[in-house]
């Protein structure tokens, strides 16, 4: 009987995102678990693009060139260890689509860093960690790097 069928692990590209994959991969490795690899582009960041006009084009492929680097990055480390993996990149506020996707897809584990790429904003309201500790119905495990 595994402990863990699926691991999510949010990532955004930073060390402690890559902390967090590392720490699923181990997780994941000998359970039979599949980790699923998400990447969340904040829709505030491309809405506030979307205003500057004619750079929103540019900032939104930036922002989708970002997510794939992310998870290539991600992707390459589960390879590495051998588990098994998915990888999705979705759009909307961070914590709800990390929430939403643990619930569509029964996670059991959620593997986020202790911080990543967030801006002032976040520092003023909270982190995303904090805030998808106090929605998921599921463990969550912070890693640090």
């Amino acid at each position: 009987m595994t402990v863990y069928d699926h691991v999510l692990v949010p990532t955004d590209g930073s060390d402690s995102s890559a902390a967090a994959v590392d720490e699923a991969v181990a997780i994941a490795d000998g359970e039979a678990a599949t980790v699923h690899l998400l990447h969340v582009i904040d829709e505030e960041t491309e809405m506030s693009a979307g205003a500057s006009g004619m750079v929103a084009p540019q900032i939104t492929e930036t922002l989708e060139e970002e997510a794939e680097s992310a998870l290539d990055d991600a992707e390459r480390r589960a390879e590495d260890a051998g588990v098994t993996y998915d990888r999705t990149i979705r759009e909307g506020d961070p914590h709800e689509v990390i929430a939403e996707y643990a619930i569509e897809h029964d996670v059991d584990l959620v593997v986020m860093g202790a911080s990543g790429r967030s801006g002032i904003k976040e520092r003023l309201l909270g982190s995303t960690t904090d805030r998808v500790v106090r929605t998921v119905d599921t463990s969550v495990l912070i890693a640090r790097p």
